[in-house]
């Protein structure tokens, strides 16, 4: 008796151990930036076998493995294989976008009676920090190990006056994978001098893993979105979704109206609006559910930011090539990007996005997956 008890012990230590193995983050070289400097590859895995791997060039998620409704493993965001392919085409794909993510119309904006005056590097506006926001920089990854979820911390110093933003920010961003498969992001920045601040990631997500989005089912819990002008920057009006093409109130497939005779449709070659969240305060609210019938995979999305800009895709043209070479054509890839809304240091109306020297800006925004 006493050996089948010590056998038990021993079998049930075997297997907490082995469990334990397979919640980890491994580190690995993924490439060298022409100044010598080495961006590393962290892999988060999880005890169900989900793993995302994350690259401190960018803060960009490089995939996201996920098993659909009969346990199979894909990958459900766009993305390439090798550094060099991320430091020679801008695509966004999966990156950190700051100091302002979204657009600025006509690249400027005021603070305490000084314009300030960015690069205007989408046509007439500045979109997504400038020519080296922070899709284009190197950040300071630390594993963080708190025994239950593993998480990497990045960090990175943007120096006043860089992309032409006033003040020293100082922000740190968290990625942590847990057990019930939420990938959450956590945002955090202090500044020296007021300066304004907007922070998202910029994932494209393809549930199914290949071809276009447009059976894709989509909810935003939103009753209003910000129409746009033709170069994208919101007009200032809140318009109802009701009875419009952005009324995506219930489930309904991307493609469903995507084409329709629609002015707003035909600014965006499609959706690139924000929308505007129901809620009042900055708690941690649902934001939207993505389903994708074929495979069963669904993503649920909550944030703390009143905001998202649902992006289908629509300036990719089949000219990237993405990891296994899969190309990567019209309509293949989705954002939700949780933000505060484009161009709102320009709009008095909107929820403001200036950070004083003696406040902490913070952020949580969540990506849930399951399958059904």
């Amino acid at each position: 008796m006493k050996r089948l008890m010590l056998f038990l012990v021993c079998a049930l230590v075997a297997c907490g151990t082995v469990k334990e193995k397979t919640k980890s983050i491994k580190i690995e070289k993924f490439g060298q930036m022409k100044d010598g400097t080495v961006v590393n590859l962290y892999t988060l895995i999880n005890q169900s076998g989900m793993k995302v791997k994350i690259i401190n060039y960018g803060g960009i998620i490089e995939s996201i493995m996920v098993p659909d409704r009969n346990g199979a493993l894909g990958d459900v965001v766009l993305g390439f294989d090798s550094l060099d392919s991320y430091l020679e085409k801008n695509a966004f794909f999966g990156a950190l976008v700051g100091r302002y993510a979204n657009r600025i119309g006509g690249g400027k904006f005021v603070l305490d009676n000084k314009t300030y005056q960015l690069v205007q590097n989408n046509g007439v506006n500045h979109l997504h920090g400038g020519l080296k926001g922070f899709d284009k920089v190197f950040w300071e990854g630390k594993i963080l190990n708190d025994g239950l979820n593993p998480a990497l911390q990045l960090h990175y110093l943007s120096k006043d006056g860089e992309e032409n933003y006033p003040g020293n920010l100082d922000v740190t961003v968290i990625y942590t994978l847990t057990e019930d498969n939420r990938i959450k992001i956590d945002y955090q920045a202090t500044t020296d001098k007021k300066t304004i601040i907007n922070l998202s990631n910029h994932s494209y997500f393809n549930l199914k893993g290949s071809g276009d989005i447009l059976n894709h089912q989509l909810l935003i819990n939103a009753d209003y979105f910000t129409p746009v002008d033709e170069s994208l920057i919101p007009t200032g009006e809140l318009r109802p979704v009701e009875g419009t093409p952005f009324d995506f109130r219930q489930l309904t497939p991307i493609g469903a109206r995507i084409d329709a005779d629609n002015m707003q449709l035909k600014n965006g070659r499609g959706y690139d609006h924000n929308f505007v969240l129901n809620k009042t305060t900055d708690s941690l609210s649902l934001v939207a559910k993505v389903y994708e019938p074929e495979t069963g995979r669904f993503m649920e999305v909550f944030s703390t930011e009143p905001g998202v800009q649902f992006y289908s895709g629509n300036f990719l043209d089949g000219s990237i090539r993405g990891k296994n070479g899969m190309v990567y054509a019209f309509r293949t890839g989705f954002c939700l990007e949780t933000q505060h809304f484009p161009d709102s240091p320009n709009k008095e109306d909107f929820p403001s996005t200036v950070l004083e020297p003696n406040q902490r800006y913070h952020q949580l925004t969540i990506f849930k997956f399951g399958v059904k």
